[in-house]
This record gives structure tokens, sequence and C-alpha cells, in this order.
């Protein structure tokens, strides 16, 4: 079995170099160079030669493969993007789901040269009609999918989909099967249950009930999946070996005493509910570390988890190299390897401290402690590979997430079970399975309510985007290697001395210019949209919070004001009604406690405003709706709010505001344009400002040279990301050039802070 091992493993290693370091160009001459290098091999004796051999021939094997890959399959696909839109027919592969512009769906091209190509196709509201097998025609404009919104991405070339699809007049149905064909059950049972699911469970627990059995997280609630990788446990959402194992559980329940019959049905079993939850690597893998113990013994063989795990990971590279570039690949392999080499160790370690009690109740408390020890050293286990990763990808680090685990697995495997159950059942006998389902949403609410508890603490989750905190996670992983690896036995109390003062300090040195300054002025990344925070002496304002980055604008703010050690906001100040300015305020409120929400009392009957009074409600906040000015202070600093100066549409009607810490102004003009700016320095007595947030993300219509004559900036930030605009205007940066401003962009830089001290606003 260890022969594999080595030849998996080797193969494997030369895909992630040839998928992340070696240009296409490359991928040959490495692999005749790495069969070349087995050739010394010859000279070698016994396990020495047989094993250069292997590494040798899966790294050549592993290039080579890579290479070919990309000739025939993903170099044809590519080589229709960037063309005119033409007519193409299609067969539709999964289920329409809804966007904010009408539908998204996988479908495969057959063009009329070449092979056939997965896209990624984005179609108007009449495609969420459409069915996995359906055969489609219309005229599409495609493009690669490495490049997306003017960033480089790869979650859609890890799962083989080289090309994005912009329906340009609509699809014609030409074709619907008479009976679906097998290819497609797994997609269809997947949507019966999530029929079901949503038919026989509370609204409340229906989405995390459907991505808990489905691996679909587009049904839950709005932040509940941010707040879910808060806490540490986005993993159970995420089908993969926790899930498998339950299946495997009941099955066993199910099926008794495991001979030749219920091994093969439990195979089945699992391999198409991996297919159900959409055939990801980690569910693909989770069904193969499962059939391998089935198997073992059935043919008289010993399990190997090395080999079983290389193994898996070949396989699923093989059917696409590309697949390397999954994040949940690479998470779900880490954990396993962590699980498999940390845990035994940490469970026979720490069993010797559980006291041995003969008698009742002392047996079930000594079970109970088993039973926490060992899912604390699985989850230690798995975190030990998969925290880098984690930190690489997301640039952030859940503290609580051992505690998350430890107080909610065991409802997770009830709600797994049950749901399933219940899920089943549905399709059957519904009244039977809303009885289930009522009982199951229990412990899914206890999980729920821990997830959203603990997120919501300040350092729930700590963004390692900070220098101090990044060094302090590279320290921690250190030590907790050391103590792990060591042949001295560390005791943990050397480890909590180790890390929590250190983790205090980094805080402490991350959060002090904030709170030792007299303002902050912090202008966040949230891609194409307007988010500002101003912070001063333990009190906070942010204005708008909205924007199309790939997190949540609420989430962005929430994370940096809690990385400040706070999780409350003296006020809320939307300028307009726009969702590049307000669509992240749904999740803002349900992290922070906002005091008070300030808006403009313009349009009625806006359903961007009417949704934002309702949220407002719902969180207990106050709302002021100004058409006059107001002012207020907090901490050392004072928030001017100037009244909206212009009629027409929502940019022209928007509020205007300047925060001022003794000498240092800060300005915020939303999305007026020039007409309005001059209205502004006619009507209100503006000072000379320090810093201005320029105005509609850098649009040619704002930002006018009778602004910035009045108020003589010294320096500007633009908040834009990808966009279709133009934004920012060559006009613009060559008018701010001319002021002298010093010009800062978030899509360049990230956010941008300006820290104002003591000394500095005397």
């Amino acid at each position: 079995m260890r022969k594999l091992c080595w030849l998996t493993c080797a193969l494997s290693a030369a895909i992630f170099l040839a998928v992340y370091l070696l240009p296409e160009p490359f991928l040959l001459p490495a692999g005749l160079l790495s069969a070349l290098a087995g050739s010394p091999a010859i000279a070698l004796h016994g396990k020495a030669r047989q094993r250069t051999a292997l590494l040798a021939a899966g790294l050549a094997a592993g290039f080579l493969w890579t290479g070919l890959y990309a000739h025939l399959f993903r170099a044809p696909a590519r080589s229709l993007a960037g063309t005119e839109a033409r007519s193409y027919t299609l067969t539709v592969t999964s289920f329409p789901q809804a966007t904010s512009r009408g539908a998204s769906l996988t479908a495969r091209l057959s063009p009329a040269e070449g092979p056939e190509a997965l896209v990624q196709l984005y179609a108007d509201e009449e495609a969420l009609s459409l069915q996995p097998g359906d055969k489609v025609e219309g005229v599409i404009r495609l493009a690669p999918s490495d490049f997306l919104r003017g960033e480089s991405l790869d979650y859609y070339q890890s799962k083989g989909i080289y090309l994005l699809g912009y329906a340009q007049e609509g699809l014609t149905l030409t074709q619907r099967p008479e009976r679906i064909p097998p290819r497609f059950w797994p997609q269809y049972a997947a949507q019966a249950l999530k029929d079901s699911i949503g038919q026989s469970f509370p609204a409340d627990v229906a989405g995390f009930v459907t991505a808990l059995i489905t691996g679909d997280k587009s049904s839950l609630p709005t932040g509940l999946y941010a707040a879910f990788q808060r806490a540490g446990l986005a993993h159970v959402v995420a089908v993969s070996g926790l899930h498998v194992s339950f299946l495997a559980a009941m099955m066993a329940l199910l099926l008794g005493k495991m001979n030749r019959a219920s091994a093969v049905l439990t195979i089945l079993s699992v391999y198409f509910f991996a297919a159900l939850a959409g055939s990801s690597p980690s569910a693909l893998r989770a069904a193969f570390m499962c059939s391998l113990p089935l198997l073992a013994p059935l043919f008289g063989r010993e399990e190997d988890r090395p080999t079983a795990l290389c193994t898996a990971l070949a396989l699923l590279l093989i059917q696409c190299p590309y697949a390397a570039a999954s994040v949940s690949l690479q998470l779900s392999f880490a954990a396993v390897a962590g699980i498999y080499l940390i845990t035994p160790p940490l469970c026979r370690r720490w069993f010797q401290a559980v006291p041995r009690w003969d008698k009742l109740p002392g047996s079930l408390l000594r079970k109970l402690l088993l039973y926490c020890v060992s899912s604390f050293a699985v989850t230690l286990g798995a975190l030990l590979f998969t925290t880098p990763l984690a930190a690489l990808h997301f640039r952030s680090l859940s503290l609580v997430g051992p505690l998350t685990n430890l107080l909610t697995l065991w409802a997770v495997s009830d709600v797994f079970l049950g749901g399933l159950l219940a899920a089943l059942l549905g399709l059957f006998l519904p009244g039977a399975a809303a009885v289930l389902a009522w009982v199951t949403a229990w412990p899914a609410r206890w999980v729920i309510f821990v997830v959203k508890g603990l997120s919501r603490l300040p350092f729930a989750a700590l963004s390692l985007t900070s220098a101090y905190l990044l060094g302090w996670f590279i320290m921690a992983y250190a030590v907790i290697l050391l103590c792990l690896f060591s042949r001295r036995k560390l005791r943990a109390s050397v480890l909590v001395i180790a890390l929590l003062p250190t983790l205090c300090a980094a805080l402490l040195m991350n959060a002090y210019p904030a709170r030792a300054g007299a303002l902050t002025a912090a202008v966040l990344d949230v891609g194409q949209g307007s988010s500002t925070l101003f912070y001063s002496k333990g009190h906070a304002v942010l204005v708008d919070c909205g924007g199309n980055g790939g997190d949540d604008p609420g989430d962005i703010a929430a994370d940096y004001l809690q990385s400040l050690g706070s999780s409350r906001l003296d006020a809320l100040v939307l300028t307009h009604y726009h969702s590049d300015h307000a669509c992240g305020v749904a999740e803002l409120l349900s992290r922070i406690d906002v005091s008070l929400i300030i808006a403009p009392d313009v349009t009625p009957e806006d359903p961007l405003r009417q949704e934002i009074l309702a949220l407002a409600e719902e969180y207990g906040c106050e709302v002021e709706l100004l058409l006059n000015d107001a002012a207020f202070t907090f901490g050392d600093a004072r928030l001017s709010i100037y009244e909206p100066l212009g009629k027409g549409s929502a940019n022209e009607e928007g509020l205007s505001v300047l925060c001022t810490a003794g000498s240092f102004d800060v300005l915020v003009t939303g999305d007026m344009d020039g007409i309005v700016e001059k209205r502004l320095v006619k009507y209100k007595n503006l000072p000379d400002i320090e810093l201005l947030v320029v105005g509609h993300h850098g649009s040619k219509s704002s930002t006018s040279e009778e602004l910035l004559l009045a108020t003589g900036p010294e320096r500007a930030v633009i908040s834009s990301g990808y966009n279709a605009y133009g934004h920012p205007a060559l006009e613009t940066m060559e008018r701010l050039g001319a002021a002298g401003c010093d010009i800062y962009r978030t899509d360049l830089m990230g956010t941008v802070r300006f820290t104002i001290q003591e000394e500095e606003q005397e």
C-alpha cells in the first residue's frame, strides 16, 4: 500500500507545483527532467531504489498530465473567450439560482469545433424555469473565468469551469428530456430534498438545515454564513468528512452487521450523497476515505490512512488538475491530515489525565469527559494544518472556534441525521416529516444561537491584516508546533502563559493608535462603494455602509470596529439611499449595537429607505430623518451634517458630513455632483480641510474645482473598486493633482486610515 502512497503523493505535489508555480510551456520540460532524475535510482538498492523511482514517476506523471489536460481541455475552452457573441447550443447541468439581474446556472457548451466545455452562464429571469438536462440555444458572449470584476480568481477554474457566459437575448428551450438522464439524478434528488426541507422545517432553521445536508448556502439568512466563519464552524455547512461519517453511522445502524452487501450499499450511499452535494472536492474526498475502510477487510487488506489520503487527493487532481486551487479541497485534506497525525497522540496523552471511576454517576462523568477530550483533540488536530491555510486565504483567525465546536458538534450530528430523515420522510409523509422536523429544529436553534452569540464577541475572529496580529499568529503557531512535536512534554500552562499575554499585547498595540489619538478616520475597502469610520476616545460613527466587494460591507465595518475593541456605534449616517452606500446595513445591525441612524428625509417610497427603517425598528435603533442641518459630539470630535441641497436623483438629495477634531477636518460628500457641491460651498461655511473623501467614487461629475478651491484639501481618498463607469475618472485625478492633494485609493491600497494625535489637533 505504501508504494501507492509514494507514487500518488509525488503526483499530487507535481500538480500543485504546476498549477501554482510553473507556466504551461514549462510543464513538458519539467516532466521530462523529473523522469530523467529517477534514472540514478538504478544504482540504488532495496527500498531507496523503489522510493526514488516512484517519486520520479509520480512527479513526471503529474507535470505531464497537467500540461496535457491544459492542452486538451483548458486551452480550447479559453480560445472561445473574447470572441464576439455568437449562437451556441448548451445543455443545462444545474438548477438555476436567482441573482439580482436574473439567473445563474452551469451549462455544457457544444462548440462547432473542439471539445465541450463547462460554462458559468448568466441569463435573464426566464432562465429560472430551466432544469438539468434541458437543451437550450442562445447568443452568448464568452469571457475567461479566471478574471472577474477586475480581480484574478481560481474559484471557477478549480471546478473545471473555464468560461463565463452572458446571454445577450435570452435562452430558447429546444428540448426537454422525457426522462431524467441518470447523470442528473443527484441534482434532482438534491432539489427534492431542498423543497422537502423548506416545507417541513420552520423558516428560522430551514436555511441552516439545507446548507448542512446539501452544502447549498444560498438559503442561509443574511450574515449567518459570515457568523459561522467567525465562530470557526463554517466547515459544518460545507459537506465533508463530518457529514459522510454521520451518514455512514446511520447506515451501519440501519443495516446492522457489516458484510459485503451492506458495505457496498453504504459505499453507494455515500458516493450518491457526495454527488447530491455538488461533487465538491471535500465531499468526494470524504466518500473515498469512507469507502476504503469498508473495502479493505472485504479484500483481505489492511487500511493504510496515508495511502488512502494521498490516493484520494491524486484521483481528484487527475480528474481536474486545477482543483488544486480549490480552497475547500486544501482545507479538507489539511484537516484530515491533522486529525490523522495529531489527534491520536493527543487523545492518548489526555485520556491518561481523566480519572477512572467504576461506579455511577462517576462512570457517566468519565464518559462525558472522554467525549469532551476526544472532541477537543479532533478539533485541534483539524485546526493544526487548516489554520495557516485559512489565514493565507481569508486573512482571518477564529479564536472561539475550539469552544464553538465543543458546544455544538453534538447538536450538528443530531440536526444532520434528523434533518436528512425528515427530508426523506417529507417526500412521502409530509405530516410525519413535520413532527420530526419540529423536534430537530431545537438542536438546530441551539447551534445558531451559539454561533450568533460567540461570533458577536469583539475578538471572536482576528483579522490578520494587522502586522501585530500577524506576527503574533506566526509566533503562536511556532509555539504550538513546539509543544506538539517536542520530545519533552510541555505543560498546557506553558502554552497559555506564552500565548495569552502576547495576544493581549498584540491586540493592545493594534488598537492603541486609534484609542490614544484624538480621531481616527478610516476609509474602508468595500469595493465599489463607500464606508468611512470615525473613531474618537472609544466612540465611533460610521458614514455609509455599502459596496460590492467580496465581503459584505457590514461585516467589513464590524470587523474593523471590533479590531479596536468596540462593538458599538454612536451613529450610522447614510448620505443617501443607494445600495453602494447602504447595502451592508442589515449585516452591520446584526453584529453591532447602533444607537442612532441618521438619513435624509426624502423619497419616502424608496424600497431601500423602507428596508432600513424596518431594520431600525427590528433592532431598536433610534432614527433621525433630516431635512435640516444637524450636529453632535462624540469623543473629542464633532460631526456636522449638512442638509440635502439638490433635487432630482438620490445622489443630489443626499447628506454631506464634516468631521472635526481640533484643527483637523474631514469632508464626506456622498455622491453629489458638481452643481450641488457649488451650493455646499455657497451656503455652508466650510473650513479648510485636511482630508477629502472624494465624491461619487471619483466620478468626473464630482469633486469640482470650486469645492477644491474653497476647502483646499491636503489629502484625498477615493473609495472605489471594479466598475464599468470608469471610476475614478482621469479628469478627477487631474483636478486633485492640480489642487496639490496627496491621493489615496482603496482599490489599490485597501483600507486607508489616518490617525490624528492629541498634539496635531491643537
